[in-house]
């Protein structure tokens, strides 16, 4: 398994609208917890090997299934997406198009 797919399976934060719970009756964490949580398995199943490249690939992991989540919550409306987001339209599109959420080639 990479490192990646072992980032990738803490981190599941949207599944056909709604937020993934893998264990039902366990409480809502908050972000910060559940991403300190995910981290802190990942740096255990690392088995003493070096982690490289980590906040990229960190951000990575969040910052699609964000993008994911509100483009789906604003109906696919780039304009109150990125309103929401806090973001220009125009890095809004860039950052789409890199993570393979709307058509376009990547940068």
């Amino acid at each position: 398994m990479t490192e990646r797919d072992l980032l990738s399976s803490e981190f599941s934060p949207c599944l056909n609208g709604t937020l993934a719970d893998p264990v039902q009756s366990a409480p809502p964490q908050p972000l910060r917890e559940a991403v300190e949580a995910a981290m802190r398995r990942y740096f255990e199943h690392l088995d003493g090997s070096q982690a490289t490249d980590l906040y990229a690939m960190v951000m990575a992991e969040v910052e699609a299934p964000l993008l994911a989540c509100v483009m789906e919550h604003t109906d696919g409306n780039q304009t109150r997406a990125a309103d929401a987001l806090g973001l220009n339209r125009g890095t809004l599109r860039k950052k789409l198009k890199q993570y393979g959420l709307i058509e376009g080639d990547a940068p």
